[in-house]
């Protein structure tokens, strides 16, 4: 029988660690869509420390509103009634008894980047649909054997991109394809972040490309600010994998870790323009992550974390839009009651996938040279000057540092003009 336990080993955003992957487990035949089920729908967290909090907290406020039952929790460390905002559900370390004991139709798994494929697919063999959390997988083969997988078990996957949940992102396209800004040139993502070096110590994986041998590939572009990626991908309608041509990386790291904390990537798309991201986790002022549109006769800037749009166009003055969201377990909620669509099925993260076997592919991330940072003893972080201006810059040049002259920005000498997949 597979072990499917978690071991302690957590940190922001994931909690636990498998001892080995999912089995076969029993199949409830629950059928995409279906509506079967009449009442709440149960629901076990995997992960519910870290940004799994906030899962527990969403999972509490649906079910006030009927629409979930909070079922089980799997954490390597049982949670108390506070951290589980109420009477406690089931626990267990085992996630595939846990759902067996629960019945539970729908599992939220947030856990580590190496165990999500495993995860997934304890829960889709015995028939739970699923939110799976950002990034799906640490590489594309990965992806592809959890997103085939799921398919092939017919039970719904949302992928945890809560920006796309926006209704900021169907406007935007709504004012794309009315011509607001003319024809659509390229678009620039730009996340200028900080994180003390404590984050980097938070949980064993944490900075890592690689741990015991598994892919991790925990960088800036792919994890905090994976959602910068995602969205500039989605706006310009490149989210399918076969969508993307070809990925130019520069990943570099200021912090003493593996991954890259600082670092741009250029995406050719099929659609003939550009998609450029620029990210860092050592800014001089955290400021609003975006995504910037450029159109030949103007620009849309979209604040995913905001919700919030600025549309410029010659012959008009700027016109600012606030919007709403729909949250994703909702989405996915909804989608089994009535088949409602789902906002961020597999497939509409393949593009982003590929920009994450590019960087797992791409040479190790340069350190940069002691020169090119500075620590804040006060708070305990590394800085890069001038990197805020640069990340700007990036997003509303398309252009990469070493083409903005940063001194320490290592040269992408011959483009990918393929993006493998093995």
């Amino acid at each position: 029988m597979a072990d499917h336990r978690l071991q302690r080993g957590g940190g922001e955003g994931m909690s636990g660690v498998p001892v080995r992957g999912g089995g076969e487990g029993s199949s409830r035949g629950s059928v995409r869509g279906s509506g079967q089920g009449a009442g709440p729908v149960p629901v076990v967290l995997a992960g519910a420390r870290g940004h799994g909090r906030w899962h527990v907290a969403n999972i509490r406020r649906l079910e006030r509103a009927g629409l979930v039952r909070f079922a089980g929790v799997c954490d390597p460390v049982p949670l108390t009634e506070d951290e589980a905002g109420g009477e406690l559900p089931e626990q267990s370390a085992d996630l595939g008894a846990l759902l067996d004991s629960t019945g539970a139709r729908a599992a939220v798994i947030c856990t580590p980047i190496p165990t999500h494929t495993d995860l997934a697919l304890t829960a889709a063999r015995r028939g739970v649909h699923l939110l799976l959390e950002k990034p799906p997988a640490p590489s594309y083969a990965e992806f592809r054997r959890m997103a085939d997988g799921v398919a092939e078990a017919g039970v719904a996957c949302q992928i945890g991109f809560q920006s796309l949940g926006s209704h900021a992102v169907p406007a935007v396209r709504a004012l794309l394809a009315e011509g607001a800004i003319g024809e659509v040139t390229g678009i620039g993502g730009a996340g200028a972040w900080v994180r003390d070096e404590a984050y980097f110590r938070r949980a064993p994986w944490s900075g890592r490309r690689r741990l015991n041998g598994a892919d991790v590939i925990d960088g800036a572009l792919t994890n905090p600010l994976a959602h910068a990626v995602a969205t500039a991908l989605a706006l310009g309608g490149t989210a399918r994998a076969e969508d993307v041509t070809g990925i130019e990386t520069e990943l570099s790291h200021a912090n003493d870790i593996e991954a890259d904390d600082t670092s741009c990537v250029r995406i050719s798309t099929a659609r003939g323009h550009r998609v450029t991201v620029a990210a860092t986790l050592c800014a001089e002022r955290a400021g609003e992550p975006y995504v910037l549109v450029h159109g030949d006769s103007g620009r849309i800037t979209f604040w995913y974390k905001q919700d919030r749009v600025l549309l410029q166009r010659g012959g008009h003055g700027p016109e600012e839009y606030q919007y709403g969201r729909t949250d994703l377990l909702e989405n996915l909620v909804g989608h089994l009651a009535t088949g409602a669509p789902l906002l961020v099925p597999p497939d509409e993260t393949g593009a982003f996938m590929r920009v994450v076997e590019a960087i797992r592919r791409a040479p190790d991330p340069e350190p940069l040279p002691e020169a090119a940072w500075r620590r804040m003893a006060d708070e305990n972080r590394r800085v890069v000057p001038g990197i805020d201006g640069l990340v700007a810059a990036a997003a509303d040049t398309l252009s990469l540092y070493s083409e903005l002259g940063a001194p320490w920005a290592p040269r992408t000498e011959h483009p990918l003009n393929e993006v493998s997949t093995r």
